[in-house]
């Protein structure tokens, strides 16, 4: 990849997890890494953010290169990896760490954010209001380096069976069948 036209997002949709597992996967993703962002203190340690009071969400961090895979399609696969619908919660994952959450970097990315936002409402997968909350990028904070490709590490470990492997079994099939994911 040519990393002088790459372009990067933040974004949190609950638990970091299984959301950089299928960003990495993604054809055009140089990378996804999990992180903090929106919070109120510097260097924050995942036991500060679970106890919510730093203000941070969990979040990934996407470098990509927008030749290959573009925003749109890269916000395709952010809502259907979570349910917007859900205030600070994704399914038993609850609190203000696992919020729906889009930073953007200008005034043009945040109106596109918006238009991802309103497709992913008239598609009808997720019935309910929206939360998705659209904030001003600030600071990433990469989360400490035992959370980066967790999911990889400890599949057998029983969130990762039960939660974050059948989503990203589910994920698989519906981005493999678009001929999105790179060869295993």
């Amino acid at each position: 990849m040519d990393n002088n036209n790459l372009e990067q997002i933040t974004f949190g949709g609950g638990c970091f997890w299984c959301v950089e597992s299928c960003f990495n996967m993604l054809k055009g993703v140089q990378s996804a890494v999990s992180g903090y962002s929106g919070g109120h203190k510097d260097n924050p340690t995942y036991e500060e953010v679970c106890t919510g009071t730093t203000g941070h969400a969990e979040v990934v961090q996407i470098t990509y290169n927008p030749a290959v895979i573009s925003y749109e399609q890269l916000m395709d696969v952010f809502f259907f990896l979570h349910d917007p619908t859900q205030l600070n919660r994704q399914g038993n994952d609850i609190g203000t760490q696992y919020r729906s959450v889009i930073y953007y970097k200008d005034e043009a990315e945040k109106a596109k954010a918006e238009e991802a936002i309103e497709k992913s409402k008239q598609s009808g997968k997720w019935a309910g209001t929206y939360v998705t909350e659209l904030a001003p990028f600030e600071k990433f904070w990469p989360a400490e380096q035992y959370h980066q490709g967790y999911y990889n590490e400890n599949p057998t470990q029983p969130y990762c069976s039960a939660v974050v492997g059948p989503k990203i079994q589910k994920f698989k099939k519906h981005y493999g069948e678009l001929g999105m994911l790179n060869a295993e």
